[in-house]
């Protein structure tokens, strides 16, 4: 391999990750030799980014070996990396071990960087949001696992939000990590019968609120992340564990709260922030969405589950999708950059449990 290749330098980079486990009162403490710090630039350049979500700790999980035999130059985790739904400290602890503990977990954290954000199961219980008792403990435990650095500012400040930009000028990928259960509102529920709702071919359990006191982000992420989308990128990954785009399954979206979904199109719009592609994660199924309701053409690539999908969730409607299909085996998405082109154009592959691909899109990033 040439030595200017990015995955050469990443190699010697994260070649020792994993150098040393200490495994102390059930807990896993993977020893990186340079983990990444929050809001910072790297001049890595970015091909190919893997990411995934919905990884139950307590099964095998045979799919990180299709993952890494990929070489992807950063994975993305999005959210259910752990199922913990407890306040126990100790038992979320304890959950983390086991996901520490997989071999196929501990070949992808040596061969590229790893980033993350959570979502309900990890961040400690089911659909949760604001009320959440132990999110201050459960934020710095999921900190502590994967290796964000002491000093990094995403261990500063309420939720787990944070910023990464990769590449030189002309070829930098920004990395927005949202946070979206720190401060998130309660549903409204959908108190339809279930006979209804099969008519429909809906699946989940939430109508739309759409009180405007609502939130998901809370004041102070919309307030940052207006300041990011105005820093220069030519791609633009804003990761989000629930779907963005998609909304009339009745499960967990953006959708839920149409205004903060119009928020966020909007703000895109003022910002000027271009080459925005959005992946999620949590529904247990992997499709591509798209919208023309921002302004430009928005895609909402979500892959779900690295464990296990659940097919009738993936057989509800989404007037949005625009993959060949919804996809519901265990997977993992891909995205590749062509940066030979004038404007920048992303591959979206979603693969199975053993390399296989599901299904595959090409789109051009709006300028």
């Amino acid at each position: 391999m040439d030595s200017a290749d990015p995955r050469s330098v990443r190699g010697r980079t994260w070649r020792s990750v994993f150098a040393m486990l200490l495994v102390r009162s059930g807990l896993i403490l993977v020893l990186s030799d340079s983990p990444l710090p929050a809001e910072e630039k790297h001049p890595q350049l970015l091909r190919r980014i893997a990411f995934g979500s919905c990884a139950e700790q307590f099964k095998s999980q045979p799919i990180w070996d299709a993952v890494v035999e990929q070489r992807p130059d950063l994975f993305l985790f999005l959210g259910d990396n752990i199922y913990a739904d407890t306040e126990d400290m100790s038992v979320m602890q304890a959950k983390y071990a086991q996901l520490g503990a997989q071999p196929g977990y501990q070949k992808l954290w040596k061969s590229c960087p790893v980033l993350a954000t959570w979502d309900d199961h990890d961040y400690g219980v089911n659909d949760g949001g604001a009320w959440y008792p132990k999110k201050v403990e459960s934020q710095q435990i999921m900190l502590d696992f994967f290796q964000v650095p002491k000093d990094s500012m995403r261990r500063k400040r309420q939720g787990v939000y944070g910023t990464f930009v990769f590449g030189p000028p002309g070829k930098r990928v920004q990395v927005i990590l949202l946070d979206t259960r720190y401060f998130k509102s309660r549903h409204t529920k959908d108190t339809r019968p279930e006979d209804e709702k099969k008519k429909l071919n809906l699946v989940g359990w939430y109508v739309p609120n759409r009180d405007p006191e609502t939130t998901i982000l809370g004041a102070e992420q919309w307030k940052w992340l207006e300041a990011q989308l105005k820093e220069p990128a030519e791609v633009r990954i804003i990761a989000s564990s629930i779907q963005v785009i998609a909304d009339e399954k009745g499960m967990e979206s953006w959708g839920n709260f149409p205004h903060e979904r119009q928020r966020l199109y909007d703000l895109i719009g003022k910002t000027k922030a271009q080459g925005v592609l959005f992946l999620s994660g949590d529904v247990h199924f992997t499709e591509i969405s798209a919208s023309k309701d921002g302004p430009y053409p928005l895609y909402d690539f979500t892959s779900s589950s690295l464990s296990e999908g659940v097919p009738e969730w993936a057989s509800a409607v989404n007037r949005f999708r625009v993959s060949a299909r919804a996809y519901a085996l265990p997977t993992f998405g891909l995205v590749e950059i062509d940066w030979e082109q004038t404007r920048p154009t992303l591959t979206l592959r979603a693969h199975g449990e053993k390399g296989e691909l599901a299904f595959e899109n090409q789109v051009k990033l709006s300028p």
